[in-house]
């Protein structure tokens, strides 16, 4: 077969996380046609990948089961990916992605082993599964054993990302305006997360701010939703550093590509600046940095090993993880990473 669907949906730390995987599908078949179903907010991602022949949008987040636009979008999807003769990879594995897998009617319906699901009931709609994988392994070694049953066998981490240099000389220009001069070193500093447990307070790094402050660096605050924007103001106004404007997803790409440093919780920003190969200070609680966080040896992570962790809990009464990192801490992690990628330019 020459025909591969990729079913990866959201979100969009999960979408970069699966890159990989699509360039050693790619490289193992130059001349195959290579379909990503997604939902709308990772279009962007995905249109910055060479080697994608085609994108078909859904709106799994939308669905509402027995409904007349449920069943009008299943058609939808059906017309557009319906194709005996493909092999189709859900690197999703939810109910609603196993789902778009049989729709498809591909040949061949590649999925996670039964264990490695989010939600095993999926299983029932692929005729292939992945062998078990370790539970705590970097997600993106985990995607990229799926492919092994095609016999395509990869450990080089290839993220096909390229931005355009118009894009880049913009994103320049709204930084310009920001007051960089392009003399000092460029950290990102991203204080949002989807989930609560996963955001520091802001005391905690206007404290970070302060010490690095006294460093030759230029910090901006990244944000991309209304709660990620109020938390960002506070910490704006209080460490007295510039804020960006909203950006539209490729231009966040483009800033983190620009970036000296980039220092994040366990989000989007962090999994992109990594897939970049830009310098990282990842800030963890909830989540299991040896699964979700920076893969490079030489990058940082602030992460504290608790009786709790790992719980992945999206609410919590006190918070212990984020609590036990300490700004002096991140700081200094912040310190080290910049002088290491400075030695090396």
């Amino acid at each position: 077969m020459n025909k591969f669907l990729i079913i990866r949906l959201s979100s969009l730390g999960d979408i970069i996380h699966t890159l990989p995987a699509f360039a050693a599908l790619r490289s193992a078949h130059l001349d195959a046609q290579i379909t990503w179903v997604v939902e709308e907010n990772g279009r962007e991602i995905l249109e910055l990948l060479p080697g994608l022949n085609r994108i078909v949008v859904v709106q799994a987040k939308q669905w509402k089961w027995h409904t007349k636009d449920f069943r009008r979008e299943v058609s939808r999807i059906v017309r557009e990916i319906r194709e005996r003769d493909q092999v189709a990879l859900d690197f999703q594995g939810l109910l609603k992605s196993g789902l778009i897998t049989w729709l498809s009617r591909s040949g061949i319906r590649v999925g996670f082993h039964r264990a490695d699901l989010r939600e095993p009931l999926a299983s029932v709609f692929y005729t292939h599964h992945a062998d078990r994988f370790p539970a705590d392994a970097h997600v993106i070694h985990k995607n990229l054993n799926l492919l092994t049953s095609l016999g395509i066998r990869e450990e080089k981490l290839v993220f096909p990302i390229e931005l355009p240099n118009a894009l880049q000389a913009h994103v320049q220009d709204k930084l310009q305006a920001l007051g960089f001069n392009g003399r000092s070193k460029l950290v990102v500093i991203n204080v949002g997360a989807a989930w609560d447990t996963k955001r520091w307070t802001a005391d905690k790094w206007k404290a970070v701010i302060a010490e690095l402050k006294a460093t030759d660096v230029f910090p901006v605050l990244l944000w991309g939703t209304e709660t990620e924007r109020l938390l960002a103001e506070d910490i704006s106004h209080g460490a007295r550093i510039p804020l960006t404007p909203f950006l539209p997803l490729k231009e966040v790409m483009a800033l983190l590509k620009a970036a000296d440093l980039v220092v994040s919780g366990d989000t989007f920003a962090l999994q992109a600046a990594c897939a970049l190969s830009r310098p990282v200070v990842a800030v963890f609680g909830p989540t299991n940095p040896r699964r979700n966080g920076p893969f490079r040896t030489e990058d940082k992570t602030a992460f504290h090993l608790l009786e709790c962790s790992y719980c992945y809990l999206r609410t919590c009464p006190d918070l212990k993880c984020m609590a036990a990192l300490k700004p002096e801490e991140v700081a200094r992690l912040c310190r080290e990473r910049l002088e290491e990628h400075g030695n090396k330019n």
